[in-house]
């Protein structure tokens, strides 16, 4: 199945390069270009493309106020969004994951990292550009007490929330826990319910904050 995308960016040489990126992958087809943020959720409306990439800085409407309005938590269909930019600013990644996005990445990070993102959105996970992962789930273990779920973890479920903060994919976690990938969304489903969390990247802040990892 080719994912359709939208990308969203006011600046158009940025914009046709991610285009020309994604269009250059195995099953990825850029089905729409938006010049900014109000402009992306009118079109995301109209189409609904499997995924959203949006830029944080733009006019009208920014990238994080659009992510908000296509896949906060008040949005009963929310689509898809991962969000680019070229500032590595603590705040607006941790904005970005709060309205919604599945994924942030930098604009350097290359074309097997953005298809990579795209990917693992449209498959219900995240990915956060690893150059920053780590620093953000820290530094923003802090500013919130965690929900602690009404239903204890049990043991197999501590060992995946474990291995899923420490970055490792589905298939890394079924491998280094010797159980069945289907067993590993089994779980991930079972604890993102427990957590009231709806991704991978609130599941691993949830362990910083529940100080499971330092």
């Amino acid at each position: 199945m080719t994912l359709r995308v939208l990308v969203a960016d006011d600046q158009e040489i940025v914009r046709t390069g991610l285009a020309m990126i994604l269009d250059a992958q195995d099953g990825i087809e850029v089905v729409a270009q938006a010049v900014d943020g109000q402009d992306a959720v009118e079109q995301a409306r109209a189409l609904r493309p499997d995924v959203c990439l949006l830029d944080i800085r733009m006019p009208r409407m920014d990238g994080i106020e659009a992510t908000r309005t296509l896949a906060g938590p008040d949005v009963a269909d929310p689509m898809a969004v991962v969000v680019v930019t070229t500032f590595d600013l603590d705040d607006y990644v941790y904005g970005a994951l709060r309205a919604g996005a599945r994924g942030f990445l930098l604009k350097d990070c290359g074309p097997r990292l953005l298809a990579h993102a795209v990917r693992a959105a449209a498959d219900g996970g995240s990915l956060v550009d690893p150059t920053v992962t780590t620093r953000l789930l820290r530094a923003f273990a802090t500013r919130d007490e965690p929900v602690q779920p009404v239903t204890p973890l049990t043991e197999r479920e501590e060992q995946v929330l474990l291995a899923v903060a420490r970055g490792l994919t589905n298939h890394e976690v079924a491998a280094s826990l010797y159980i069945s990938l289907s067993t590993v969304k089994t779980h991930l489903g079972s604890l993102m319910a427990k957590l009231g969390v709806r991704n991978r990247v609130e599941l691993a802040l949830w362990a910083y904050q529940s100080r499971r990892l330092d």
